[in-house]
């Protein structure tokens, strides 16, 4: 039975994807407020990250604390319900956060220092050996992507000149520039499934503040052959959903599926979120949006997409229309699950077959407030690292 991870109310949860065996974990550690799950290790343990309190205090806006908040990592046995605190030594700041497992046994970590520079750094598990993979004064280093044959990374880099993708060797050597636009924000970049392309968005943020849309673009791995799949931003970037006390959100990617194609959540035409953002204002929790839902209209579906010709099937579609979001590919192919929310209303998580049909709802999360960032489980035999 393939398996489903997801967060609700700062909760990880886990949940078979025929709606059974719904458990949430209750980690009974002092101190920590939220957790959220990452990576698997081929022999089915778990990455997560824990997060303290907000250093903020009253009125401080966002980028004055979130570099402050100590987090924690750690890693969670399923079988035989253990969990142990890594990352412990030489911690070289309060906020370090894990991105990738690398084949070596070693791991790729963001580190988000006092003066609210971000690098990647190739370190143990423990914290220890810590080489950078980015240089200080580069920019904000994330979206970091481990490439099918675990040599290489895909990444960008928010800097002063702009968000730019690159590949480099996992230890940052070999560094090759993707895709660089002044006029695009690209972001998220993701290996295809042979190793032969990168796929990323494009977001026209002079004129997009809150990054809600994004194109579709792809590349081969040395910068070579960009292509751009759609167009008119087509895409949902900065999901954004629910009620002023249901309120959330994060970035939304194009994930690849085992065919090659590329899974996304494309916007209907005129489509307009609820929750606008407010560009004028300091941004006091890293949303910064108004709840105008008398200006809403339309949604998103979940689409496939070939990377080869740009020809576009959609796999889920409602009327009226919702948001759908969050998608990726069963380790079999043979399911997708995504989210689905109505305008206003916090996301629930939804399965489907690998063609969109038989839709059906998993779970609206603890106590109906809404689920999200849903994961497959990697099967045992296939493994993730």
């Amino acid at each position: 039975m393939d398996r489903i991870v997801f967060v609700s109310q700062g909760r990880t949860a886990i949940i078979n994807a025929d709606g059974s065996g719904l458990r949430y974990f209750d980690f009974d550690v002092p101190l920590q407020e939220t957790w959220h799950p990452g990576e698997f290790f081929a022999d089915g343990r778990m990455l997560l990250t824990s997060m303290e309190a907000r250093r903020d205090g009253p009125g401080r806006s966002f980028d004055e604390y979130y570099h402050l908040t100590p987090t924690h990592t750690w890693i969670y046995d399923p079988v035989r319900d253990t969990l142990e605190e890594i990352l412990t030594h030489e911690r070289m700041t309060v906020s370090p956060r894990p991105y990738l497992l690398l084949k070596d046994g070693r791991m790729l970590v963001q580190v988000v220092f006092e003066d609210r520079t971000a690098q990647a750094y190739n370190m143990n598990l423990d914290g220890t050996d810590a080489r950078e993979v980015t240089q200080a004064g580069e920019g904000l280093a994330y979206g970091l992507s481990l490439s099918p044959d675990g040599s290489r990374i895909a990444f960008h880099l928010a800097g002063p000149s702009g968000y730019h993708i690159w590949t480099s060797d996992v230890d940052g050597g070999n560094r090759v520039l993707v895709a660089a636009h002044e006029e695009y924000l690209y972001f998220g970049p993701n290996w295809s499934p042979d190793g032969e392309w990168i796929v990323y968005q494009g977001c026209l943020f002079r004129h997009d503040s809150g990054h809600d849309w994004s194109d579709l673009f792809i590349s081969r791995p040395d910068g070579s052959g960009q292509r751009q799949l759609t167009d008119g931003q087509a895409l949902w970037f900065g999901a954004s959903y629910g009620s002023p006390d249901t309120k959330g959100g994060g970035s939304n990617m194009p994930v690849w599926s085992r065919d090659g194609s590329i899974l996304v959540a494309r916007r209907l035409p005129g489509s307009k979120v609820p929750w606008e953002h407010q560009p004028q204002r300091p941004d006091m929790d890293h949303f910064n949006r108004d709840f105008k839902p008398e200006l809403a209209r339309g949604g998103t579906e979940i689409c496939r997409i070939d990377p080869g010709d740009g020809a576009l099937v959609r796999l889920t579609r409602s009327d009226p229309p919702v948001w759908d979001f969050r998608q990726s590919e069963s380790p079999d192919g043979r399911q997708i699950v995504f989210c689905r929310a109505k305008t206003g209303e916090p996301p629930a998580v939804w399965v489907a077959d690998g063609d969109g049909r038989n839709q059906r709802l998993l779970t609206r999360g603890m106590d109906g407030r809404g689920a999200d960032h849903p994961r497959w489980v990697p099967r045992a035999d296939q493994g993730s690292a």
